[in-house]
């Protein structure tokens, strides 16, 4: 915010209003503007000339860049980030769009309250949307494991709220069913009505010590059950709307859109980049290179924290699409869904 604080005072007022000008020009149209274009608008008062003089001074100073010898142009990140941070005029939402959120909101189900806030986010938005949320550590009814084919055995979970999980991992070839029979039956007679990671410190210490009296195949078993149930991310992230980039994208950003399909599929790095936006109040922005993860496919993420009865943030929530993002109507709308969603999780 100071960085661009520090630009903004060193440009005068006429400045400022053309740039606005052609930065909403640019957000609403996706196309380079000229100083022909931004002339024939009544609400700036100069000429083709001077407006070319300004924008050529707005590009010396790293606001604009010009994406072709004879194109309009384009702000740049900076000139984004300038525009975000002290120019740009947030939106109000309506009431039909306040209706709308809260209305899929309705629910008992925690996991159906993000999926549906999800869904709407993409709807609202055109943009595909993020949902960032904490594992539940639900206490298990029951924990099997069941050979699928050699070398290979399924470790099925049943918890106490009813959700069923399947994990595949890797076992000896020659595992005899006996095997797995006691593994189950060891986990289940210290785990039942218990979350394995309230539990696991204590299964690992028996197994490495030899207190549990398993033989050392059955040992291997039982660590790699714990290991499958409390390894991995302590997130989960809910992705929809993929199909809206391509929707929203011209012929020539085809390729950008395909390097953001596969930072998505980077999970681990936009859990990292979303767990960024849980340090503070409001709304976070995420424009281009700011982010290491969306650099090369020049994306923006606009997210909000959302929270739980405690007021303790439990997730974070937000839309991910290009640089020219209608950022004024996203982040109320971002805003507006993590309240909606903190107050359904009281």
């Amino acid at each position: 915010m100071n960085r661009a604080m520090d630009v903004f005072n060193d440009i005068d007022e006429r400045s400022r209003d053309i740039f606005r000008q052609l930065v909403e020009t640019y957000l609403a149209t996706g196309e380079p503007v000229g100083s022909r274009t931004l002339s024939h608008d009544q609400t700036i008062p100069f000429s083709a000339a001077t407006i070319r003089n300004v924008m050529a001074d707005l590009t010396d100073a790293g606001l604009l860049h010009a994406p072709h010898v004879s194109a309009g142009r384009l702000p740049t990140e900076r000139g984004l980030r300038l525009f975000v941070d002290v120019l740009m005029q947030v939106g109000e939402l309506t009431g039909e769009e306040r209706r709308a959120i809260e209305r899929e909101a309705r629910d008992d189900d925690v996991e159906n309250v993000l999926a549906q806030a999800a869904t709407k986010l993409t709807g609202l938005t055109q943009a595909a949307s993020l949902v960032l949320t904490q594992k539940s550590d639900t206490p298990l009814r029951q924990i099997e494991f069941v050979s699928t084919r050699p070398g290979k055995s399924l470790v099925i979970l049943v918890f106490d709220d009813g959700r069923v999980e399947n994990r595949l991992i890797e076992t000896p070839e020659n595992l005899p069913a006996s095997a797995l029979i006691a593994a189950g039956n060891y986990l289940n007679a210290r785990l039942r009505g218990r979350s394995l990671n309230e539990t696991r410190a204590q299964i690992l210490d028996e197994v490495e010590n030899n207190r549990a009296e398993l033989d050392a195949i059955t040992a291997k078993l039982v660590r790699q059950g714990v290991a499958t149930v409390t390894g991995g991310e302590d997130w989960s992230l809910i992705v929809r709307g993929r199909g809206r980039l391509i929707e929203e994208s011209a012929l020539q950003d085809i390729e950008r859109v395909q390097m953001l399909f596969d930072d998505l599929e980077q999970k681990r790095d936009v859990i990292e980049l979303l767990t960024a936006a849980k340090d503070g109040e409001g709304v976070k922005i995420f424009i281009g290179s700011e982010s290491n993860l969306f650099s090369l496919s020049g994306s923006s993420v606009i997210a909000a924290p959302y929270r739980d009865e405690t007021r303790k943030i439990v997730g974070v929530l937000g839309v991910i699409g290009p640089t020219r993002l209608n950022y004024a109507k996203v982040i109320p709308i971002v805003d507006y869904t993590a309240e909606v969603v903190s107050r359904m999780l009281k």
